[in-house]
């Protein structure tokens, strides 16, 4: 089984690589902490970076999850070989890139692009991003699925992932004591679905609803609070159609004994306690 440490980053392509980091910038509230040639990295806490914006397809996307060491990399890679996943070592250049020690790219069951890594870089240095939009650091992922069924068991079973709720067929998976870092959506299409960043407390989550909602930026969800997670939230739009969330408070498993997964009705009351209705493809009906 495939150990899953955290999930480590984010990496996008976009035909407006100014615009994009003008957004991460100014609106997202991310701090520049490296520019490359045609690409532009951020951070969101002390890690070197938690999201990446590149020249490229807006197609052209890959979340990336951090596993041990080396030998727990070798390890992955030659049991998603042995699966029949096509897996790819990074270059020592790419890997650099990515502030990491090492690294494996492969595609899960839906076509997403999926990345793990080992020893990815701390900056030493504390987050201070452009704007207080209290961020305290990059959470999780939703990903669009095919088959949300086949993906479980993928995330699940080749991986160490465990369900704590689901909303409709679509699970809410946890690989350590925060509620989920993977959130699997079924759609039509393949990528990463939304990318959250975590904030201090519920009147940040408020305080950028109203700094995004006066400066044009399109609110495809809430403010409202989760019934799974009990997560306060803000769901907006960013470059090339991507969605964006704030959340504050999400729910912690510390005893998995005792835990039990539970179903939650794939409708608004699902998704929003206070009776938000989502804009959002993936959790409408």
């Amino acid at each position: 089984m495939i150990s899953l440490l955290d999930v480590s980053y984010v990496r996008l392509g976009t035909r407006d690589l100014e615009g994009a980091t003008r957004f991460a910038v100014d609106y997202l509230g991310l701090e520049v902490s490296e520019h490359r040639k045609r690409t532009v990295c951020f951070k969101s806490d002390a890690r070197e970076q938690t999201l990446c914006y590149f020249e490229g397809d807006p197609a052209d996307q890959a979340v990336a999850f951090e596993v041990g060491d080396k030998t727990d990399l070798d390890m992955a890679a030659a049991e998603l070989e042995r699966l029949g996943y096509a897996v790819r070592s990074g270059t020592v250049s790419e890997a650099a890139a990515r502030h990491v020690k090492g690294f494996i790219a492969f595609r899960d069951p839906s076509g997403n692009g999926i990345e793990l890594v080992y020893r990815p870089a701390n900056s030493g240095k504390r987050y201070r991003g452009s704007r207080d939009a209290g961020i305290t650091g990059f959470s999780h992922v939703g990903l669009c699925s095919s088959d949300v069924t086949r993906d479980e068991q993928f995330w699940t079973k080749v991986c160490n992932a465990r369900v704590s709720d689901r909303i409709g067929d679509a699970p809410l998976l946890r690989i350590d004591e925060v509620h989920h870092s993977i959130a699997l959506f079924p759609s039509d299409q393949t990528g990463i679905q939304h990318i959250n960043h975590q904030v201090e407390t519920g009147d940040d989550v408020m305080r950028s609803y109203h700094f995004l909602k006066e400066r044009g930026v399109p609110i495809t969800f809430g403010p409202g609070r989760h019934p799974t997670s009990s997560a306060r939230f803000l769901y907006f739009e960013g470059p090339d159609g991507m969605v964006f969330e704030y959340s504050s408070g999400v729910k912690s498993i510390a005893d998995e004994l005792l835990y039990r997964e539970r179903q939650f009705p794939f409708e608004p009351t699902g998704f929003c306690h206070w009776g938000a209705k989502p804009q959002i493809r993936q959790f409408e009906n």
